[in-house]
């Protein structure tokens, strides 16, 4: 007696009801092959011993590899922040609060989401490449069969130096970004410098740039996790296919959740602290 139900022996009516159950299924299924990947992860960083020029590595390819990239995106985002903010400013005479709000905008929003969404770009989209790789080539297969543990050695080096460069990165967006205002409104439409800095000084709290650095901690755990993960389960992810394309597939997957879940937690976190 068959025990397998396919898809085609299911009735017509009431396979909707049956697709809907296997997305549901696989989701919850993907969700906690995801969260155990998490909890493993974050064991490894406390395993010894300790892989520091690993550490080292990561840190050089996901911070300083990323400083170019993150400043002219600052210098620009600021800039263009300092050109609007004026314009609209003027239409009530209070240019005096450009500094105010270039400063506030890119320390409490802009600086952790571009930073994010860049390093993604950049790094994220490269770690899940290389998991993703080793996976199918059974590279960490084999670092299983030799009784080498694949978190402590692959995953939790990547997130320790995500979690440090991230926010490092931030603050650098921030400072760049501020300078950038500066040029555009005080240097090219002649506001008050003093003004421009008093604002800043005036409204920048220590309650906005501790909004701006949890940000983005929660962002660079975010991002390392899913890209990371995406690519340790590539063969596990459903419709990413095999071999090559399937690493493809996984990667512009990973940098898009990335992407959606560190605008998702933006909101959720200016609405629980702000």
């Amino acid at each position: 007696m068959r025990t397998n139900l396919y898809y085609s022996d299911i009735p017509r009516f009431l396979r909707p009801i049956a697709y809907t159950g296997n997305q549901v299924v696989y989701i919850l299924d993907d969700l906690g092959r995801m969260g155990l990947f998490l909890v493993y992860s974050i064991i490894g960083i406390f395993k010894h011993p300790f892989r520091f020029r690993e550490v080292v590595k990561q840190l050089h390819f996901i911070g300083t590899g990323s400083i170019a990239v993150i400043f002219f995106t600052a210098l620009s985002s600021g800039m263009v922040l300092g050109l609007q903010g004026y314009y609209s400013l003027h239409k009530f005479g209070a240019e005096g609060m450009l500094g105010s709000a270039v400063s506030l905008t890119l320390i409490m929003e802009l600086g952790p989401i571009l930073t994010a969404l860049m390093v993604t770009a950049r790094a994220g989209s490269a770690m899940c490449a290389e998991i993703g790789i080793m996976r199918i080539s059974e590279q960490i297969d084999a670092l299983e069969c030799m009784a080498v543990d694949p978190f402590r050695y692959l995953i939790s080096p990547k997130f320790i130096a995500t979690i440090i460069s991230v926010p490092l990165l931030t603050a650098l967006f921030d400072i760049v970004g501020i300078f950038g205002g500066y040029l555009a409104g005080v240097k090219l439409m002649g506001v008050n410098g003093g003004s421009f800095y008093s604002g800043m000084v005036q409204s920048v709290t220590n309650h906005d740039i501790n909004l701006g650095i949890i940000k983005s901690f929660v962002f660079a755990l975010l991002l390392v996790w899913i890209c990371t993960g995406r690519g340790y389960f590539v063969q596990q992810i459903r419709g990413a296919g095999f071999g090559a394309e399937s690493v493809s597939r996984v990667t512009t997957q990973a940098v898009v959740y990335s992407s959606i879940s560190v605008l998702i937690f933006d909101y959720l976190l200016t609405a629980i602290i702000l």
